[in-house]
């Protein structure tokens, strides 16, 4: 079944509404361009979103790990424990502050950092944990906290995929310690870039700010002081604009994400895809907010390699898809200290073979059977 005739459907694709758009046009005739009255809103209304804590908004998600981690204290001569599995950022925040990253293979299941071999990678060193939630997915945060509070652990939580995740019926950002959000354009909401900090108190607030912008503090029309050494990290008021319209609608988004989710299940039911022990995500409808949908090739019974599977999905049937992502210690950047193949078999092994389908609000679940009709069509001529 060749879908070549269909309009080309993408891996992601924003959704920015009329009132958006018209509401930028506004801002940049405003002549207040960067940080400033529409980044204040922006930031209030993350703040009610997250239960009333302080939220300061960054121009990026890598931005709020790093500054999340000074303010948390973490340096030289410290240890983070994290994910082998993520955007490589998430490792490469601690070495910028001067520590020492340390992966724990991930749970098979939730594709997450798997808790159960945390302490035993704990060391005098250690001083934070960042939990990675894969795709939208916390891990089981009770869990992670006791570990925590039990280790005298920071945590400065990877939720750059999650805005809109809930734990126990709460949302993320709401409970627990240092919390970063990314709004990269292929997030479920967006400022086109950008991040925001959720901070336990206003003390952290104000650290937050003075990173953001060169450690500066001003005192009336002439004072000026700075005393610590901050970035150029301040989101634009535009993206603030866009970011404003996004959050309008993310119960919205969030329901979109969560019906094209179910129709992917129902999609991989059955078929060749199905038979050849394809890999789906944790079915967990109550606390993921389905930021993607991310199926594990059964490669070891295919025909075709990863890469060849994503070139028919692109040039036969019309369809973009992505890989979140490879295993993060197999980077030159991190054998070179010391990682190596087979230290965290699990994790390699989904990098691997993990191939991203298109999940965006836009898509209808007719766009979702499209999808699933070419894998099962790939899997049936390429099975063996």
């Amino acid at each position: 079944m060749t879908q070549q005739a269909l309009p080309f459907l993408p891996f992601v694709r924003p959704e920015i509404d009329e009132d958006t758009i018209q509401g930028v046009a506004d801002v940049l005739r405003s002549g207040w361009i960067t940080t400033g009255p529409q980044n204040t809103a922006f930031e209030k209304q993350l703040s009610e979103f997250c239960g009333g804590r302080p939220v300061r908004t960054f121009n990026s998600g890598t931005a709020t790990l790093e500054i999340g981690l000074r303010i948390a204290g973490i340096g030289s001569g410290d240890e983070v424990i994290t994910s082998p599995i993520s955007w490589v950022a998430t490792a490469n925040v601690i070495l910028e502050v001067g520590a020492t990253p340390v992966f724990v293979d991930i749970d098979p299941l939730t594709r997450n950092l798997d808790l159960n071999l945390i302490e035993k990678a704990i060391t005098p060193r250690t001083k934070a944990i960042i939990p990675v939630y894969l795709a939208g997915l916390p891990v089981d945060m009770d869990r992670l906290y006791e570990i925590a509070r039990t280790y005298k652990l920071r945590v400065v939580e990877d939720a750059a995929q999650a805005i809109g995740a809930t734990w126990g019926g709460e949302r993320i950002g709401k409970l627990g310690d240092i919390v970063s959000f990314s709004f990269h354009a292929n997030k479920n909401l967006t400022s086109i870039e950008g991040g925001a900090l959720v901070l336990n108190d206003e003390q952290e607030a104000e650290l937050a700010r003075k990173y953001r912008l060169q450690g500066i503090t001003r005192t009336g029309y002439d004072g000026m002081d700075c005393d610590l050494l901050g970035g150029k990290y301040n989101l634009t008021d535009v993206a603030a604009r866009v970011g404003l319209g996004q959050l309008a609608q993310i119960e919205r988004f969030l329901a979109q994400r969560k019906a094209l989710a179910r129709a992917y299940f129902d999609g991989f039911e059955n078929g060749a895809a199905s038979a050849l022990g394809i890999g789906l995500p944790v079915r967990d409808f109550e606390n993921g907010n389905w930021h993607m949908f991310q199926i594990a090739l059964p490669l070891a019974r295919l025909t075709i390699d990863r890469a060849g599977f994503m070139q028919k999905m692109h040039d036969t049937y019309g369809i973009g898809t992505g890989v979140h992502y490879p295993a993060i210690h197999l980077f030159t950047l991190y054998r070179a200290r010391g990682f190596a193949p087979g230290m965290f078999p699990h994790a390699e092994r989904y990098g691997a073979s993990t191939l991203t389908l298109p999940l965006f609000t836009q898509m209808t679940e007719a766009d979702v059977a499209r999808v699933t009709a070419a894998v099962n069509e790939i899997c049936e001529h390429h099975g063996k």
